[in-house]
């Protein structure tokens, strides 16, 4: 083969990389927006834990300030952690007790309840943390969706260490790009949980109700993640400053 024709060849490969990685990153775009509706948001959220056969195990309850730029502050409501906060702001992750005057260093994978994580809970998008590539066409099931649906399957990677999960095998609708399903991949490359997404109108989403995480490791309960209400907020930039959070403020 000529030089010229090799340098042709790749030069068209390259181009379709760069096509495929600006086609999934306009994909999650648009699947984000079913999860988060605004740059900065007030979610109320409560989490419930169901046993392997079907019993419930725990409930708690959190307001989650989802805010531009990957910063997050969750705010614990149930009495059983009432006053505890978890701070986001890109890679660093912050838990802050009532009783103490430190902010304590945690990781995203580190459990709030049942198989949800502090990065369950405090990141809502895929856009800003994740590149990958589209496998192809597949078959799928929406929750309460009366017929299978037409999905796009995508292979995501992170793009950081920060993030809960280095490898999500995600499935969205075809016509509307709804999440659908995900298998959530650690470091390690073992997988930890499957997650299910359930909308508000099955047929006509707009926008995700609840998160149902399966764990796939251990203890195999089901924790269900419900989005209770959403607004548009922009919190004050001090409430994003872990030094000013330890001095339990009231934050309403």
């Amino acid at each position: 083969m000529k030089p010229y024709k090799s340098l042709t060849i790749a030069s068209f490969t390259l181009l379709a990389i760069a096509a495929q990685a600006q086609d999934v990153s306009a994909l999650l775009k648009a699947t984000d927006k079913y999860r988060m509706s605004a740059d900065n948001l007030q979610v109320e959220t409560q989490i419930n834990v169901l046993n392997a056969d079907g019993s419930p195990d725990k409930e708690r309850r959190y307001t989650v300030f989802a805010q531009a730029k990957r910063q997050s502050l969750v705010l614990m409501k149930s009495p059983a952690e009432q006053g505890q906060k978890v701070l986001m702001l890109g890679d660093d992750f912050w838990l802050l007790m009532p009783s103490s005057q430190r902010p304590l260093r945690i990781t995203p994978m580190q459990k709030l309840l049942g198989d949800a994580s502090t990065g369950d809970v405090a990141t809502m998008s895929w856009a800003d943390d994740y590149t990958g590539k589209l496998v192809g066409e597949e078959p799928c099931e929406e929750a309460g969706a009366a017929a299978k649906l037409s999905c796009l399957h995508l292979s995501l990677n992170a793009d950081r260490k920060g993030v809960t999960y280095q490898r999500i095998e995600l499935w969205i609708g075809k016509s509307r790009h709804e999440p659908v399903r995900a298998d959530l991949y650690v470091l390690s490359d073992k997988l930890a949980k499957q997650a299910r997404f359930v909308m508000d109108k099955p047929g006509a989403p707009t926008m995700v109700t609840e998160m149902v995480l399966s764990d796939q490791v251990s203890n195999h309960k089901t924790t269900h993640v419900r989005y209770l209400s959403r607004k548009e907020r922009q919190v004050p930039p001090e409430w994003l400053n872990p030094m000013f959070l330890v001095r339990n403020p009231p934050l309403e």
